[in-house]
């Protein structure tokens, strides 16, 4: 017998959120793993929200909705509230019962200061990475580090000379004049963009297009691939060397193997590794900096291999993360940012590494 088509509202819903959710979802083991960091963090959201006035949104619901921002590559904080007053599995994971009100787009941009204060994205990172500690899924001798570009939120046309004696925009299309630099020799020292003064016109290589952009760095364990640090540093011909140093100094004070690729392997890298007490396991260049001492032990082919998992660590962050292309501007912004979506690899991580022990 054929069903009837007609529709019609219905005054009482008799399912919530929580049963509509598939018990083997995948967002449902990253759900625990995400209470347990926020519960973490309560104390320092005591700490950075007044203790009188008007009730502010849960800032563990807004950071539950980034994650989901960045889990689902939602290109937009407009687009992810439009996705939460419709979108029933994300309402169940952010917190927010059937009839409760979403919040408007600018609460992201009110209470983002708040939390770049409190540095809640580092904190949460630490958290997360407290949780794959206690799983004992983390190597603490075998490390890998790289960077990579992060193309800013500036386009080529604000990049312009520091003293304003670049040539103006024609008056063709206000909206969007032209500007005719070729022919114009531009570089960081000379010039500056005014849309985010803090990027850098950069390339990956030889032969590459020159963007304004970060450089964003990544210290990876070579057990399971998991982050163990990261940051954001202003782009320059030295900067993934530097970022890598300072990440450097936050591992234990035994000696561990650091693999990298063919940047790394400088004199000056190699030898202020092994000044911390490292073993530089880095990919030789024509003139190599590391001799046969460093790569006969069978360990250094182990790390050369496992190394080259970073690159996944960067494409998930992109493709998925979102950080393509960066939605915030300043350096302080971007590392935020950067954090975030790094514990949300770690926590995708995770839950396939529990899935396969299961």
């Amino acid at each position: 017998m054929r069903g009837d088509d007609q529709q019609s509202g219905h005054l009482f819903s008799y399912l919530s959120p929580e049963q509509r959710v598939p018990a083997d979802h995948p967002l449902r083991a990253i759900r625990l793993m995400t209470e347990e960091a926020l519960r973490q963090l309560s104390p320092q959201f005591e700490a950075i929200y007044a203790k009188t006035g008007r009730r502010s949104v849960p800032p563990e619901q807004l950071l539950r909705a980034l994650l989901l921002q960045a889990l689902y590559t939602v290109r937009s904080e407009r687009l992810l509230v439009e996705q939460l007053e419709y979108n029933l599995l994300f309402r169940w994971f952010v917190g927010l019962a059937m009839d409760d009100a979403v919040w408007t787009p600018t609460t992201f941009t009110k209470n983002r200061d708040r939390l770049l204060a409190g540095d809640i994205a580092r904190q949460f990172f630490d958290a997360v990475l407290k949780q794959a500690r206690a799983r004992r899924v983390l190597s603490d001798e075998h490390f890998t580090v790289d960077g990579t570009l992060l193309e800013a939120w500036a386009g080529q046309k604000s990049f312009t000379r520091r003293d304003g004696t670049s040539p103006g925009p024609s008056d063709d299309d206000p909206g969007n004049p032209t500007v005719n630099f070729h022919g114009e020799r531009r570089s960081n020292t000379t010039h500056q963009s005014t849309t985010d003064p803090d990027s850098r016109l950069a390339k990956k290589g030889p032969g590459r297009e020159a963007k304004l952009a970060y450089v964003g760095a990544v210290l990876m364990e070579n057990r399971h691939g998991l982050v163990v640090d990261a940051c954001v540093v202003t782009a320059s011909g030295t900067a993934e060397r530097d970022a890598a140093t300072a990440l450097l100094h936050a591992l234990p004070g035994r000696r561990v193997t650091v693999g990298g690729d063919k940047a790394y392997d400088t004199r000056a890298w190699v030898e202020t590794t092994r000044a911390l007490g490292h073993t530089p396991h880095v990919a030789q260049a024509p003139r190599s900096a590391i001799d046969e001492r460093t790569t006969r032990p069978p360990g250094y082919a182990v790390s050369q291999r496992i190394r080259k998992r970073i690159e996944e660590v960067f494409g998930w962050m992109k493709t998925i993360g979102g950080l393509r292309k960066l939605r915030h501007r300043g350096t302080a912004r971007v590392e935020w940012q950067f954090l975030f979506v790094a514990a949300a690899y770690n926590l995708v991580r995770l839950r396939t590494l529990d899935k396969v022990a299961a």
